[in-house]
């Protein structure tokens, strides 16, 4: 892969060069990216995406990183879109069976975004595990257990509205 593509991949449309917080605003970028993804083609279709998107990051970081001593710089946020769109399924396929308009699930979108963005940062357990592996496979993987925490975290906290809150 060209050291240019790789940068467009792994900074995801360059996304990754805003600063301060490049993290942060890779995954903002990725929300707009997974409603329309969900539109098109529901859950199935954001899944995939996701999967395309896990494979040709992890080329493109590893393209982008070579040669460097930095295995995981700061601009590269591909990973934060997989975890983020990750952290997205419970809203895709909440809204799916319900017939809903995704954004009118906006509090998963909102939790989604907050506990991703808690778990990426902090690292906990295996997320900090896959972080410390110090390759590309390391940099992708945090961010899907960080998105999987987060899914997980979304899923929670609808049981809770639903079954204490609004009923």
């Amino acid at each position: 892969m060209q050291k240019s593509t790789a940068k467009l991949i792994a900074t995801f449309f360059y996304s990754g060069l805003l600063k301060p917080a490049s993290g942060t605003w890779g995954t903002l970028a990725a929300l707009p990216v997974g409603w329309l993804l969900h539109v098109i083609g529901g859950p199935i279709l954001l899944t995939g995406a996701t999967i395309v998107a896990y494979l040709i990051g992890l080329k493109a970081t590893e393209a982008y990183t070579a040669g460097s001593d930095n295995h995981d710089p700061s601009e590269v946020v591909i990973d934060e879109v997989v975890g983020m769109w990750i952290a997205l399924f419970p809203v895709s396929f909440g809204a799916q069976m319900m017939g809903a308009d995704i954004l009118q699930l906006y509090p998963g979108w909102i939790v989604a975004f907050l506990a991703f963005r808690f778990f990426d940062i902090t690292k906990f357990g295996p997320i900090g595990k896959a972080d410390r592996r110090g390759d590309a496979t390391g940099v992708m993987m945090d961010d899907v257990y960080a998105g999987i925490a987060a899914a997980i975290t979304v899923v929670i906290a609808a049981y809770v509205a639903h079954a204490f809150l609004m009923g």
